[in-house]
């Protein structure tokens, strides 16, 4: 069964649909690349995508141990490289994560993030730059 179904809407934009539940992201090409930037870009996805894998295993193992994420969260920065071919150079994702967590429970969840399945998937070329900040 397909994950997804896509389809080209015109004007650089693209509307996929999740298959399983219907859900719909639409994309545009960011500015500087001819778009009007009205919604996230491909690459954009790539970025968030990185950052949504880290919490949701780091979420699973969280759940597993009985620690709260609630409320935690990430902001990501995508980096474009500036030679040809055109594609992402680099990726920063800062969690913000309760300060209550031990020492032993940081390092379990940072362990965690660093080995999603996203981070295991990017090119190696991709530099991932991941901070924890406990507030």
């Amino acid at each position: 069964m397909n994950t997804a179904t896509a389809r080209y809407a015109g004007q650089l934009r693209t509307e996929a649909t999740h298959v399983a539940s219907g859900n719909i992201i639409q994309t545009d090409a960011p500015t500087d690349n001819h778009g009007r930037g009205e919604a996230f870009s491909p690459t954009d996805l790539v970025a968030t995508a990185l950052g949504s894998c880290m919490m949701t295993v780091m979420g699973i193992v969280a759940e597993r141990h009985k620690l709260s994420l609630v409320d935690s969260t990430f902001s990501v920065v995508k980096h474009m490289s500036s030679d040809a071919p055109r594609r992402i150079a680099q990726i920063d994702v800062t969690f913000s994560l309760p300060a209550a967590l031990s020492g032993s429970d940081r390092t379990l969840l940072e362990r965690t993030a660093l080995t999603c399945p996203v981070t295991l998937s990017l090119h190696p070329e991709i530099r991932q730059n991941v901070v924890f900040l406990y507030v």
